[in-house]
């Protein structure tokens, strides 16, 4: 009887079959698959720059001082409840005006979401939040 030889050769039909046919699933389900896009704004359209915007800042101690960047920028401490109709009131001057919240890093996410909550029921237009960019 001869021996066989052995061969050290990998058989490489099946994974190329494999392959075909991922590649024509790839294919078949590309046209299929929805995009999005993003409405970003122009250079064009940006005729004037934005107004100055009301700064609400919230405490390490969860109080809260408003801030008007477009008058004097002078901090005033204000209440909780008194906080959405002083807004209110400044919009109706510059209804574009921008509300920024910003508010310590020590302080509850809670007391923030709390102060965005009560500025949306109040219907205060454009609320944004204030961070830092990090340094690393």
């Amino acid at each position: 009887m001869r021996q066989r030889k052995l061969k050290n050769e990998i058989n490489v039909v099946p994974y190329i079959d494999v392959m075909l046919v991922l590649l024509v699933i790839f294919m078949v389900a590309a046209p299929m698959m929805t995009t999005s896009s993003v409405d970003v704004p122009t250079v064009g359209k940006a005729n004037q720059a934005p107004t100055a915007p009301l700064e609400v800042a919230i405490k390490a101690d969860e109080s809260l001082t408003l801030t008007d960047r477009a008058g004097n920028g002078k901090e005033i401490r204000v209440d909780r409840k008194e906080l959405p109709a002083m807004i209110r009131a400044a919009q109706e001057r510059n209804p574009e005006q921008p509300v920024l919240i910003a508010g310590d890093k020590n302080v509850k996410y809670d007391a923030v979401l709390t102060v965005m909550d009560e500025l949306q029921r109040a219907e205060v237009k454009k609320v944004g939040l204030v961070v830092q960019k990090s340094s690393k």
